[in-house]
């Protein structure tokens, strides 16, 4: 296999995760190509069983029925991979696209592709000298991550620590495929202790750094920095690392609702955990403007983590007597009163205007709603 057809096909190796086009039914030429692609991956020869698993990673791109009806060719594709090593890249390359897209939306073929023993070979490929394969075994354990069943197995193979050493030293699509790997093994409780033993945090937040801030990958990123600051060697690796905390607040700002979510959530751990350490590296970050937008735009979850945090960041946590309610707007012009520089101030106090007339507006609409209700008809 030359180098430029090893390099094309590495390029397109994910071009599943952001398929636009719906599942389709099998039209009545898939179906014959469905028979002669699990005729040919039975073959012994080695060249059509390449070419019966690159018609099945074409097959199974787009169509969930295609998944279904190649489901047997799982166990004569993870053989593919038992044969294959760093001198058959092409063999073992191919074989792993194909289970990829079989496994994509796909919990039977996830599972079923475990149960055949592919992990072995794929824990091989992470350790790997040639980046092809460590790049198509790294996206295999991303998908085949996404199944609960399948989290604590992969774990037990050792696969985060190659994850995270492919996070630290992997190229741009296997770093971010390799921290989505991450994100869903961290939902197994088991494996948040193996994961944050790595010192996985430095790499995390060196990739939320360059990544777009409301990308699926700062998401990702978020999602396990709130996970590891629940601890405390997680709590230090991040206010550690140089613009680590910033990180977290350009997402709180920038990013997509749930990474919002995500990043509002780290910074209340942190502040919850020890609030006379953390509340002035946040406060410092010029948090105030994107958690007051939070309190109005963001989730349920995001506005009540944002109220929770403004009220620990201000300059006393308890609540105040009843000649100063405990009013956001009370919260904030207390937190503004005690943060440098003119400019965070005035963009604070900006944001805290534009904030209350939101919710004034939010209020008079509902009050013309309640009107419309309560207005009898015409009779």
């Amino acid at each position: 296999m030359n180098s430029s057809s090893s390099s094309s096909s590495s390029s397109s190796s994910h071009t599943h995760y952001s398929t636009s086009s719906s599942d389709t039914d099998t039209p009545p030429s898939s179906s014959a190509a469905v028979r002669r692609a699990l005729r040919l991956i039975q073959s012994e020869d080695l060249s059509l069983k390449i070419e019966a698993a690159k018609d099945i990673r074409r097959l199974t791109k787009t169509s969930q029925r295609c998944r279904r009806q190649l489901a047997d060719a799982v166990k004569p594709l993870v053989c593919m991979l038992r044969v294959g090593d760093d001198d058959s890249v092409e063999l073992s390359e191919s074989a792993l696209l194909a289970l990829l897209n079989l496994a994509v939306k796909d919990e039977k073929n996830k599972i079923s592709i475990v149960e055949a023993g592919a992990l072995e070979p794929i824990i091989s490929f992470l350790k790997s000298q040639n980046s092809i394969l460590r790049e198509c075994a790294t996206a295999s354990l991303l998908t085949l991550s996404a199944s609960s069943i399948n989290k604590q197995v992969i774990s037990a193979t050792g696969a985060i620590p190659l994850l995270v050493d492919i996070l630290r030293n992997g190229n741009t699509q296997a770093k971010v495929d390799a921290v989505m790997a991450l994100s869903n093994l961290s939902t197994h409780s088991n494996n948040l202790d193996i994961i944050l033993k790595t010192n996985p945090i430095p790499s995390i937040v060196s990739l939320l750094k360059t990544c777009k801030k409301s990308s699926k990958t700062a998401e990702k990123c978020c999602a396990l920095i709130e996970s590891l600051v629940g601890f405390h060697e997680g709590r230090t690796a991040l206010t550690s690392e140089e613009g680590g905390i910033l990180a977290v607040v350009e997402v709180l700002e920038n990013g997509s609702l749930q990474s919002r979510e995500h990043a509002v959530g780290a910074l209340l751990t942190l502040c919850q955990s020890d609030r006379f350490k953390y509340r002035e590296p946040i406060l410092r970050e010029g948090v105030i403007p994107g958690l007051l937008e939070l309190t109005v735009q963001g989730t349920p979850k995001s506005q009540s983590k944002a109220h929770t945090l403004l009220c620990l960041l201000r300059d006393a946590p308890y609540p105040r007597s009843e000649l100063q309610p405990d009013t956001l707007e009370n919260i904030v012009c207390n937190i503004i009163s005690q943060i440098d520089g003119d400019e965070q101030s005035g963009k604070a106090k900006k944001m805290l205007a534009e904030m209350v007339q939101v919710s004034m507006e939010q209020s008079l609409k509902q009050l013309q709603q309640r009107a419309l209700v309560c207005t009898p008809t015409p009779k």
